[in-house]
């Protein structure tokens, strides 16, 4: 093909000079040649035109996508600050709850706090007796 193609060519910029005889199979190869010529023409517009075509089409998506991205940085910086309002809001009522009645909170401490000492000292009333004579127990007796 490659070979016909060079042909045809070579038949249509040839110049005919006024010695040479042109035959009607060389002028139809001239005719093609030219049709072939104006088809690669028209060919390589076609292309330029599908090449930017593409281009905008590239370009439309790669704008489609930012906005998507955008849109969805938005909304997740949006679902970020409820979340920390809600947990904000969760804490400040949670350290009322806890530090608003503080003089509740001593007096309760308070309370546990005499509770446990008094218990202790009524364990050690009752096993002191106990503990003294294990102990004199121990130092009284001698080991060989």
């Amino acid at each position: 093909m490659q070979g016909v193609h060079s042909n045809l060519k070579n038949i249509y910029t040839s110049k005919p000079t006024s010695n040479v005889h042109v035959s009607p199979h060389q002028t139809d190869l001239r005719f093609l040649a030219n049709m072939d010529s104006s088809r690669g023409q028209n060919g390589i517009q076609s292309l330029l035109a599908a090449e930017q075509e593409a281009q905008q089409i590239v370009n439309a998506a790669r704008n489609a996508k930012l906005a998507r991205l955008k849109q969805a940085k938005e909304e997740a910086e949006r679902e970020v600050a409820e979340f920390r309002a809600q947990m904000e809001a969760d804490f400040q009522r949670k350290l009322t709850e806890t530090s608003g009645d503080s003089g509740a909170n001593v007096k309760r401490l308070e309370k546990e706090t005499d509770a446990k000492i008094q218990h202790l000292k009524t364990e050690a009333e009752r096993i002191s007796s106990d503990v003294v004579e294990m102990l004199l127990k121990h130092v009284t007796t001698v080991r060989c």
